[in-house]
């Protein structure tokens, strides 16, 4: 299995950027499709992006598109997401996951190991 431990999370204000990192420890990390998952209080956990093994197919849900970036250092075991223009909106506890499957997939359930999560607060 592989562990995940997620960094970056803070307070920001509206348009500002902030940078996620997740570390992966345990079981190659390039053999793992990842994703960024997000839970806003009382809501459920959405999708935010995905990436595939090798890093060349990335997809993004549509509220985020433009905004934020994905990226994977298979050499650094480290999965990224890049966010900029941030809105309120954008507020929520941050995931990272991974999944087995060679298939990618924007589904939380489709996941296998997930990290504990960072928290993204961005004030108006």
């Amino acid at each position: 299995q592989v562990q995940l431990v997620e960094s970056g999370g803070g307070l920001v204000q509206a348009g500002d950027s902030l940078s996620l990192s997740c570390a992966a420890s345990g079981r190659t990390f390039s053999n793992y499709g990842m994703g960024w998952f997000r839970q806003a209080p009382g809501k459920e956990r959405e999708f935010v992006a995905r990436i595939s093994r090798g890093g060349t197919n990335t997809l993004y849900a549509d509220s985020v598109k433009g905004r934020f970036t994905i990226s994977r250092d298979n050499v650094k075991n480290t999965l990224y997401l890049q966010m900029s223009s941030l809105k309120p909106e954008d507020t929520a506890v941050y995931y990272c996951a991974a999944r087995t499957s060679v298939l990618n997939s924007v589904l939380a359930a489709a996941y296998d190991y997930w990290g504990q999560g960072t928290q993204v607060t961005v004030s108006s």
